[in-house]
């Protein structure tokens, strides 16, 4: 029985992890490579597993903080060699699921949250939101319980832009401008 899928032996799943990292602008987990490879119904999560330590041995992979991985410039090379072996929809997936990851890693470091307890047992909640320039707001809200503090830590971090928006209307309304 014929195979169907991209992914055949060993070889393909490197080619294909590899097409992914030279993508990939920050450091990612195995687990993200298998999420972002899983472009193909034949690729399995233990391929994945098994291929990424030996493109480590191999010098395609740099092993980096907190078990994550980069690609090297060796990677990059032969990257540049194999990348015309993926199939058409498959890299056109991977490449979508790449930048999808890029773009939520770059808005994520625009927004900062921190949550410190207080000695009298409320929860500080401290938001801010930068831009490439620095600094757009930094807001402090108090809250009574940590449970309270998550739920705002959480909203924040899903809808920092509406935040924004509402203080900057709430502050520079119309009507209050000739007062």
């Amino acid at each position: 029985m014929e195979r169907h899928g991209f992914i055949h032996d060993m070889l393909d799943v490197k080619v294909l992890i590899l097409y992914v990292m030279s993508l990939v602008e920050l450091p990612v987990t195995a687990q993200t490579i298998y999420e972002l490879c899983l472009q193909d119904d034949c690729l399995s999560y233990m391929d994945v597993q098994q291929a990424i330590p030996q493109m480590v041995d191999t010098g395609h992979l740099q092993r980096v903080a907190d078990g994550k991985f980069l690609i090297t410039e060796k990677g990059r090379d032969t990257e540049q060699l194999t990348n015309d072996s993926i199939a058409f929809p498959v890299r056109h997936r991977a490449q979508a699921a790449v930048e999808a990851l890029n773009r939520a890693a770059k808005r994520e470091q625009f927004i900062q949250t921190e949550i410190r307890a207080q000695e009298n047992g409320d929860y500080v909640v401290s938001m801010r939101l930068n831009d490439l320039h620095g600094q757009l707001m930094h807001l402090e809200l108090t809250m009574p319980t940590r449970l309270q503090a998550k739920k705002v830590e959480t909203a924040y971090r899903n809808n920092p832009e509406l935040v924004y928006q509402a203080v900057i209307i709430g502050l520079v309304d119309d009507e209050t401008e000739g007062t």
